[in-house]
């Protein structure tokens, strides 16, 4: 099984969101959708701009740890580098 580390956003350069999934589908679309109350509800983060996959839970969830820790600009920096144009990756996962 793998698991998923995704960060999701209001607009370029908006609200960011880290998390962790087994299951990045079904997780941005419950995101997506407004099935969850939470924080990406509050601030309509709704786009997938970034995620990467490991098959250990351990590892997930020690890197989604490692990016909430990090200072917002490095977050920026990762997110320009692998997804310039802030693309929504929803669709190419479908």
């Amino acid at each position: 099984m793998d698991y998923f580390v995704y960060v999701m956003a209001s607009q370029k350069n908006g609200t960011l969101y880290v998390g962790v999934t087994n299951n990045l589908v079904r997780r941005v679309y419950e995101h997506k959708n407004n099935l969850v109350e939470g924080f990406t509800k509050q601030y309509d983060v709704h786009t997938l701009v970034w995620f990467e996959s490991t098959p250990s839970i351990e590892a997930a969830i020690a890197r989604e740890k490692q990016l909430k820790n990090w200072k917002r600009e490095w977050k920026l920096a990762l997110l320009e580098k692998t997804n310039p144009d802030w693309r929504d990756l929803y669709d190419s996962l479908l």
